[in-house]
């Protein structure tokens, strides 16, 4: 009889050794999201951040920011700036009759035109329903005043130069924020914010939506 020897070795010694990683010696990638959305007045921005690090480390906390921008039902504060003639304008001058304040790209533009055109064209009509009618963009004053007399304007055109007034008001900008936005704000007798009214692409419109909303104040 043949007799076989083996190597005294036990068989996990024949198998290839691993040392095994520790899944807390590596941090997983760091996850990111932010979002932001604008309605109507009411801007919202969210940031929150997902972290998977080692279990020694405390998991993150997701932070949430309101901004509050004007909105319906709400008394904006007042604002003063320059006209058209250099004269120093503030809105609490128009309480107690109703105010169309509206936010326009730019002095001559073609659609700016349009717009102002147009409001001009129903001037009686709002002068009817007894309110005042206020375009406000961030061209300077002299800038204002020649748009003003070529399109024969009856109406008061302020100078936002820096955009601060239209950035408090919340007026949301147009083409991936590269085109400041055209909005409009209808407030009534005592201030108060009625209609919003944004359309950059039908400047006309606003003339429309905003007497339809005078016309049953």
């Amino acid at each position: 009889m043949v007799s076989i020897s083996l190597p005294k070795h036990s068989l996990p010694s024949l198998l290839p050794t691993h040392k095994p990683r520790n899944p807390s010696s590596q941090n997983l990638p760091i996850l990111s999201m932010s979002s932001q959305s604008q309605f109507h007045g009411l801007k919202f921005s969210q940031s929150s951040s997902l972290s998977i690090p080692s279990s020694s480390s405390s998991s993150s906390l997701t932070k949430t920011t309101i901004f509050a921008k004007v909105s319906k039902g709400q008394v904006p504060s007042s604002f003063t700036l320059k006209d058209q003639d250099g004269n120093t304008v503030s809105l609490s001058k128009f309480k107690g009759k109703p105010v169309v304040v509206y936010f326009y790209p730019a002095d001559e533009s073609p659609s700016c035109t349009k717009q102002a055109c147009a409001f001009r064209d129903s001037y009686e009509k709002f002068k009817k329903a007894g309110a005042e009618v206020i375009g406000i963009s961030g061209d300077d004053p002299s800038s204002h005043k020649a748009f003003a007399k070529k399109n024969r304007l009856p109406f008061t055109l302020l100078s936002d130069e820096g955009n601060k007034i239209r950035n408090e008001w919340g007026v949301p900008a147009d083409l991936f924020g590269t085109l400041p936005g055209r909005q409009t704000y209808v407030l009534d007798k005592k201030g108060m914010v009625q209609l919003i009214y944004n359309n950059q692409f039908q400047p006309e419109k606003h003339i429309d939506e905003t007497l339809k909303l005078l016309q049953s104040l």
